[in-house]
């Protein structure tokens, strides 16, 4: 079976054949007539490889503060301004308007050691009015609040509440907020992007993303490839009409413009359409972010080249993990060694399935490599199912009206507004059962925690539907050994019931889950949760 999801990636991945959904769901075109009518850029029509792939700058302090948390010393503070930006994107096309941070889209990359902390003050320099179609009808977006507002979250950040970037906490251009980020976590690639209420997926397609390092001695000790070797990519997917600007599109629906899927036929690595980067035939660190809205990649290095995952979400993997395609769902973050000396004087592509997505020039001149790719990386202890002091079970939900169109979708069935139902106690550890019911994979991410995936196993969808009866229709799936580490987004597949341990440490205070899919975490698949005292706690 096709599901939706599959329907319009394919449509998107084979750019003038299948089709492109306008409303995502019931008006279907082909992609030709659809980029004539709307003068969308055929991507065979562009050059492949002419940029270079541009490397975003590490952010430099403006000095330190002292720690909120510990007046007695210092940290690094830094000031960074959101603003529009006018971009090249491509060789062969007029400059793009995108958002950014600072003089780039994506952000420039904050760097920082693991308990060492940092302050960021995000100034919003925005425009007042959006450049892309604002849907009034989704709960936060209404015409009584401001088109352009902003709110920054630290994506897998063991982040304070008052600086995670909570949606209703938003600002308008002209003034700032200062968020703490204590850090206090294992090496890894994590993300910034904005979290604003109901039009999150509009300000990130413009650009509103960026990534952040945090280093420590155990990983400095594994001696893997560092400095030019290392190289951060973010993908996205986009569309762009023939003067360079971006497009995103629209339902047929009179007055609610909302669709519950983007699939862009462009995509870009760190804001260049299918760049270039002349290697060395050495050992590569290569951070990856899937930074799309709602598209998942498939990616692999040119004729099944094998390559090496290191890390997930939340760090280090135990131990190297030999693949040769990789699945990343929005929001989701590999770390992989490829090593290029098998492939002097040859160009690499990196593609997802038929989406071209950059290339890998390899010099032909032998190089030295003194880097390492150790058998273990770190120990990663599994959690134990009987640490777990409560099991909740939650569902994935999507409303359809008369004619089979998406009208939202939801966590547990529970719109945004409804009173908190899930308190976990601080310091302790509970197992969340999810159960989706719709026809899509939806990457889920919980704030403030790391997470393990415990197992999948298939359901009889329409059984639960009926009378709320789970009957499994297959054997327990474990994590793939990609997965086996620790993650703070993990993807949920149709028709399943998916089991993830989580301990809840750091903060008492409110946090929110939701589905990555941009398109649904803005029309309601996104609840808040709360950190609790066991005085307040509650056995939802």
């Amino acid at each position: 079976m096709i599901s939706r999801r599959s329907f319009l990636e394919r449509a998107g991945a084979f750019a003038t054949s299948l089709f492109l959904a306008e409303d995502a769901v019931a008006h279907s075109m082909s992609h030709a007539a659809h980029a004539a009518a709307v003068g969308l850029v055929d991507p065979n029509t562009l050059a492949p490889y002419v940029d270079p792939l541009p490397l975003p700058p590490r952010a430099v302090s403006t000095g330190t503060r002292p720690d909120p948390e510990d007046r007695s010393r210092s940290i690094p503070y830094y000031r960074i301004a959101m603003r529009e930006l006018h971009v090249k994107v491509h060789r062969d096309l007029p400059p793009t308007r995108v958002w950014g941070f600072n003089n780039n889209s994506p952000g420039p990359i904050i760097e920082t050691r693991s308990n060492e902390g940092v302050l960021v003050e995000w100034l919003n320099n925005l425009p007042t009015k959006h450049f892309l179609p604002i849907d009034h009808t989704l709960h936060g977006a209404g015409k009584d609040v401001p088109e352009v507002r902003s709110v920054i979250h630290l994506h897998g950040g063991r982040t304070p509440p008052a600086s995670d970037g909570y949606p209703e906490d938003w600002y308008v251009s002209g003034k700032s907020a200062v968020s703490h980020y204590p850090c206090r976590q294992d090496a890894t690639a994590l993300f910034y992007h904005d979290h604003s209420m109901g039009t999150n997926r509009l300000n990130i397609y413009a650009g509103l993303q960026g990534m952040f390092l945090i280093r420590d001695a155990e990983e400095d000790a594994l001696n893997l490839p560092g400095g030019k070797y290392e190289l951060p990519l973010v993908i996205c997917d986009r569309y762009l009409r023939k003067d360079g600007q971006l497009h995103y599109p629209v339902s047929a629906i009179p007055g609610k413009p909302w669709v519950p899927e983007v699939f862009g036929n462009l995509v870009m690595v760190n804001g260049k359409i299918m760049p270039y980067h002349e290697v060395e035939p050495h050992r590569y660190r290569l951070r990856i972010l899937n930074g799309s809205n709602g598209r998942f990649y498939r990616l692999s290095f040119g004729e099944d080249i094998e390559f090496n995952v290191i890390g997930s979400d939340q760090g280090l993997l135990n131990a190297p993990v030999p693949l040769t395609r990789l699945e990343l769902s929005p929001g989701e973050r590999a770390d992989i060694v490829i090593d290029f000396s098998q492939s002097a004087g040859q160009s690499i592509e990196l593609t997802s399935d038929s989406l071209r997505i950059m290339q890998f020039r390899v010099s032909p001149t032998p190089v030295h490599d003194t880097s390492s790719l150790p058998k273990t990386l770190r120990t990663i202890e599994r959690i134990s199912e009987s640490a777990a002091v409560l099991t909740r079970r939650l569902t994935l939900d999507e409303h359809l009206n008369l004619a089979d169109q998406s009208m939202d979708m939801m966590l547990n069935n529970t719109p945004w507004h409804m009173p908190v139902t899930e308190k976990p106690v601080l310091n302790t550890t509970e197992i969340w059962e999810i159960i989706n019911l719709t026809e899509d994979t939806h990457p889920i991410h919980l704030h403030l925690v790391r997470l393990q995936l415990l197992d999948r196993r298939r359901i009889d969808s329409a059984a639960f539907l009926g009378d709320r009866s789970v009957v499994f229709m297959g054997d327990t799936t474990p994590p793939k050994p990609e997965e086996a580490g620790w993650k703070d987004t993990v993807q949920v597949p149709p028709g399943t019931l998916t089991r993830i341990i989580v301990p809840f440490h750091g903060y008492t205070g409110r946090y929110v889950w939701h589905c990555h899919v941009l398109e649904h975490e803005d029309n309601e698949m996104m609840r808040p949760y709360e950190i609790v005292t066991s005085s307040k706690a509650i056995q939802g």
